[in-house]
């Protein structure tokens, strides 16, 4: 997934964001529930934001849903530019595109 820091928020593209389908995968929809459950802002057509406060347990739940097997690691990794720092927080769950 897409991603930035700027500010203090962490922001993940919008087309990178697990999608929910009524009648879908129970792991996906579940996926999609945790992930707006802790961001700030999760709008249909925006980047979904994530405040620092919630970084540790994005990272913790990104890797969990990674170990799983059942998601696919690009949509459970956060992808930074390559001239972007990865933040401490979350660096476990994250890599450079």
């Amino acid at each position: 997934m897409r991603a930035r820091v700027s500010d203090g928020i962490l922001y993940i593209h919008k087309d990178d964001v697990p999608p929910f389908k009524k009648g879908g995968s129970i792991v996906r929809n579940s996926y999609f529930w945790a992930m707006n459950s802790i961001s700030c802002r999760a709008y249909r057509e925006k980047d979904w934001e994530f405040e620092l406060e919630v970084w540790f347990a994005l990272a913790r739940m990104l890797n969990s849903f990674t170990e799983s097997g059942y998601l696919g690691l690009r949509e459970t990794q956060l992808e930074f530019e390559p001239d972007d720092e990865i933040p401490e927080l979350l660096r476990s769950a994250s890599t450079w595109l």
